[in-house]
């Protein structure tokens, strides 16, 4: 009998928690450091996928990510380490997707290829911003002009290449947000994640924020009407919104995200990261420790996460509703109920259709484009009474 997790595959997501500066606006488990023991830092990798590897045999990985901070700091032949050791214990599905994150001002010619070789089948960037003023507001140390060049170098490289950018900023027009994502998609990207700026408690943003020097930001109405203009300049250049922040043309969709939002399976590795596993007939919610140091000192002792917590048919059946319904395709009603031993709540369904929220296909539940914008509230509607 299938595991559940196979409806929504495996991949493996290594954290590599070093940038060259922090952004002001991000509450990743990022760190500036003045040395790093790459040497070391490589090893302990391996012996996290060796530990993974006997708990987890016989399995087909389709995706591998390396997400960060800024994992185009690492070395080539760390990556190559990382992906040969992987490879030794897992077969890969066929055309396996391989994702590195980069910075523009971490992007070299001779950097990109040594990935290539290493195995990176694609590669998505940090750019933020189409703009040198907003940029220098946002921390980044790039300029536009290196981030063209930067992408340039990319695709000259790899076959598919993302990029992210980040609107509803301080000061931005609704005119000047549709320039900046015309620009950017004239880039020929197949791939943009495009994200509305957070203020996150715990950054530096957030700081300024709660004292009040945090001035321009757009008010919600505004910020509504650049989604809007998203997701309208983005369908006509036939980047479809697969998910509720992501846009690509056919095909070109992130393999690896999806098998988040498809609730499958996903080794976590690296100082910080979150893993949901199958193991011995459950499943499992993983948490690697935060500081790096203190995750480096616990390999080799299976001393890297904190005690794994089994998770119950309740908390999987609304992960699976939570991630499900960020994708276009939405979750399946029979799957739903697979995991949560209890069918969904059809007037819930009934009253969230009638608001034109939702959409029931078949077996499918989706999101409209209506429901997409305000998900959390219709993710409320959906949940399990008393939850």
């Amino acid at each position: 009998m299938l595991e559940d997790w196979q409806s929504g595959g495996f991949g493996f997501y290594i954290h590599w928690p070093f940038c060259e500066a922090k952004c002001p606006y991000c509450d990743f488990n990022s760190h500036v450091v003045q040395k790093i023991d790459h040497d070391r830092w490589r090893d302990a990798y391996l012996d996290e996928i060796d530990r993974y590897a006997a708990l987890l045999p016989n399995r087909v990985l389709n995706t591998v990510f390396f997400g960060g901070g800024t994992p185009s700091l690492m070395p080539p032949d760390t990556v190559a380490a990382i992906l040969d050791r992987i490879r030794k214990h897992w077969p890969m599905g066929n055309d396996p997707e391989i994702t590195l994150e980069a910075n523009p001002g971490s992007v070299e010619a001779g950097r990109f290829r040594g990935y290539a070789e290493a195995g990176v089948s694609r590669i998505s960037m940090g750019i933020q911003a189409m703009n040198d003023q907003d940029l220098r507001r946002l921390g980044r140390l790039h300029t536009v002009s290196d981030a063209r060049q930067a992408y340039d170098i990319a695709r000259e490289t790899f076959d598919r290449v993302s990029f992210d950018l980040i609107y509803a900023r301080q000061d931005q027009t609704l005119e000047g947000w549709r320039t900046e994502l015309r620009e950017a998609i004239a880039m020929a990207v197949d791939h943009l994640s495009l994200y509305q700026l957070t203020i996150e408690g715990g950054t530096a943003f957030g700081d300024r924020y709660r004292a009040g020097k945090l001035r321009g930001l757009p008010d919600d109405d505004a910020a509504a009407d650049m989604y809007d203009a998203t997701q309208e300049i983005c369908e006509a250049a036939g980047l479809r919104a697969y998910e509720v922040s992501n846009h690509a043309k056919p095909g070109a969709e992130s393999r690896h995200n999806k098998i988040y939002w498809n609730y499958g399976d996903y080794v976590g590795i690296g100082p910080g990261a979150h893993g949901r596993i199958t193991c011995g007939g459950r499943k499992w919610a993983t948490a690697a420790h935060a500081p790096p140091g203190q995750w480096l000192d616990g390999v080799g002792r299976s001393e890297t996460e904190l005690p794994a917590e089994p998770l119950s048919r309740q908390e999987q059946a609304i992960e699976y509703l939570l991630m499900g319904l960020r994708v276009i395709e939405g979750i399946d009603i029979r799957r739903y109920e697979r995991i949560s031993g209890q069918s969904i709540s059809h007037d819930a369904v009934e009253h969230l259709t009638s608001l034109g929220m939702v959409r029931l296909s078949g077996d499918r539940l989706r999101t409209t484009a209506k429901g997409r914008p305000v998900l959390n509230a219709v993710i409320r509607e959906l949940l399990p009474v008393g939850h």
